[in-house]
């Protein structure tokens, strides 16, 4: 085994990472990774989990790859089968309407601070950014809670470059077998350049870029393009640059009891009948699923989250029990 820390933290207590997901280990209720794949969401999510249980917490789990089977494997989803190893559109939007529903009822049937679900939300390509989007049912007041924090986990270019390459490695040697659906480094190149095009039609890249510009990875644009994405909720950026002892941890192995949300086969079901209704013909569901970036308003500011500080398009902002209030400034006399 690694020489991981007691419970399988690999985060040094010290670091400013071990104060950010302390907090939310501490505060939150919900919390989601958004980001793209190779970004380190999973690593982080297994480390939340394990500090929030070592604080008596029950750790529930809402991850892409294991509630997307389902959908799958249903009646209506095997009409829908995996293209050239990519999720069909109507799976897609089905696991987005079904997870809005799942979470709205999670949250009614375990109140309080005992229980902390903890998701993973890639948004792109339309993968669970509904969770982003405001709607008029009983998850918006949930999602758009204080206590419901959207944390992005921003790289920088060295750390992304060794996380690409680890998982190159780790396709060739899997230490779990969750490690094999991961998506290879050819789609993450893809879905970079996917979020290039978002990023140009969001109006958060320089007007200079093409959108078949080759554009390397870039951590402010990256940053700026799940601020816009997730000006509804409170988000917070959390950049990183420091690589943690994980050559051999899985993050899909879970020292510590976990509980999956996932839907039973007549949710899933039911949630691509609805889908099918709606989007009449494929020709619809392509337009949603490329149009995922859609419908965002101008993100109001994130938080950029480090240790004990956190800042707000620059400026500080204060880091209480729901991290989310800015301070205030005085106010001026009328003239």
């Amino acid at each position: 085994m690694p020489p991981d820390g007691p419970g399988g933290l690999l985060v040094r207590e010290e670091s400013p990472l071990f104060a950010a997901l302390a907090g939310l280990a501490r505060d939150a209720r919900l919390v989601f990774f958004a980001g793209l794949p190779g970004t380190g969401k999973s690593l982080l999510i297994h480390q939340l989990a394990h500090l929030a249980q070592a604080r008596g917490r029950r750790i529930h789990l809402l991850q892409w790859d294991v509630a997307r089977p389902v959908f799958e494997a249903s009646g209506p989803g095997r009409r829908y089968p995996l293209e050239h190893g990519v999720t069909h559109g109507v799976i897609r939007l089905a696991v987005g309407r079904w997870a809005r529903a799942a979470l709205a009822r999670w949250h009614a049937e375990r109140p309080g601070l005992a229980d902390l679900l903890i998701g993973e939300t890639p948004f792109v390509g339309h993968r669970l950014v509904e969770l982003a989007r405001p709607e008029r049912d009983e998850a918006e007041p949930v999602l758009a809670a204080a206590w419901t924090r959207f944390v992005i986990p921003v790289p920088s270019r060295e750390l992304r470059a060794h996380l690409e390459a680890e998982r190159a490695r780790r396709a060739g040697a899997p230490l779990h077998e969750r490690e094999r659906e991961d998506a290879p480094p050819d789609v993450l190149r893809d879905v970079w350049r996917e979020l290039v095009r978002a990023a140009r039609a969001l109006g958060v890249a320089a007007p200079a870029l093409r959108w078949d510009d080759d554009v390397p990875y870039d951590p402010v644009l990256y940053r700026r393009v799940y601020q816009r994405l997730l000006g509804h909720r409170h988000a917070q950026a959390l950049p990183m640059d420091t690589r943690l002892p994980a050559g051999g941890v899985s993050p899909y192995d879970f020292r510590v009891p976990t509980a999956d949300l996932v839907p039973t086969e007549t949710e899933a079901a039911r949630a691509i009948q609805d889908v099918e209704t709606r989007c009449a013909d494929p020709a619809a569901v392509q337009r949603e699923v490329d149009g995922w970036y859609l419908g965002m308003s101008p993100s109001p500011g994130t938080l950029i989250m480090s240790g004990d500080s956190a800042t707000k398009g620059g400026e500080r902002v204060a880091k209480g029990k729901n991290m989310q209030k800015e301070k205030k400034k005085p106010k001026q006399k009328k003239k």
